[in-house]
């Protein structure tokens, strides 16, 4: 059904031969427009000008890359659902605006007929020709208008089921997208933990290196006061022997 809706609205803007283009253009990720010019056998700019009447409307964008080699620019294109779909439905909105205008026209004025001409006139242009026909002169008949209201109401139910099935594929769309945000809000989540578990742990193997070398920086102390307490505790052996010599 979004198949179709979406060639519904390609046709409204640029026309019957544009359709195929709708099936070719994705909705996730961009086109070669080499690739869809070569698929619908038509020239790049011919390509080009039917993707350039679409993007007038919004519904379509595009990236361009650099051949590097070339020098040239390549255009890559991407259809955007949720705005042809709220495009389609815009039509669609004022066409039954429309007919509801006719409708109610048509319930609360009067409408003449020339039965031989078939030429139709509303209430203030018969006065004016005085209820004859100014390109025959046949006297003209009151219309009866309920003919016509069935078949406004007809277009108006038909447009109305139409509305609905837009109105579907744009709530699963809104739920793709939602769906789309969440996924991205969760890996945007993980890559923030990620980071912060990075970041504590080389806070941690910080910490854990400053603690060795404080450690390593104490035991050489101890160290050097246990070598001094042992220098001294010889010096005083050796004083004490000079005494007791001394005092021999």
């Amino acid at each position: 059904m979004l198949k179709k809706l979406l060639e519904e609205i390609i046709v409204l803007i640029a026309g019957k031969s544009a359709e195929p283009i709708a099936s070719l253009l994705d909705g996730k990720k961009y086109v070669n427009e080499f690739i869809i010019a070569k698929k619908l056998n038509l020239t790049i700019n011919q390509t080009r000008n039917i993707l350039y009447k679409i993007s007038d409307h919004g519904l379509v964008s595009f990236m361009r890359k650099k051949d590097k080699r070339k020098g040239w620019y390549t255009y890559f294109w991407k259809i955007e659902i949720m705005k042809c779909l709220e495009f389609l439905k815009m039509n669609l909105t004022k066409k039954m605006d429309q007919i509801y205008h006719q409708i109610k026209s048509r319930e609360t004025k009067e409408f003449y007929v020339c039965e031989r001409c078939h030429i139709e006139f509303n209430e203030e242009n018969a006065l004016i020709y005085n209820f004859a026909c100014p390109e025959c002169g046949n006297i003209l008949s009151r219309k009866d208008n309920t003919s016509i209201i069935r078949e406004y109401n007809k277009e108006l139910d038909k447009l109305k089921k139409e509305l609905g099935l837009v109105d579907e594929e744009l709530k699963k769309e809104k739920e793709k997208l939602e769906k789309s945000r969440v996924r991205e809000a969760k890996k945007e989540d993980k890559i923030k933990k990620e980071v912060r578990k990075k970041a504590a742990d080389e806070r941690k193997k910080t910490r854990e290196k400053e603690a060795k070398k404080i450690k390593k920086e104490d035991v050489k102390v101890s160290k050097k006061k246990v070598s001094k307490k042992k220098e001294i505790k010889n010096t005083h052996k050796v004083l004490s022997k000079a005494n007791l010599k001394k005092k021999r």
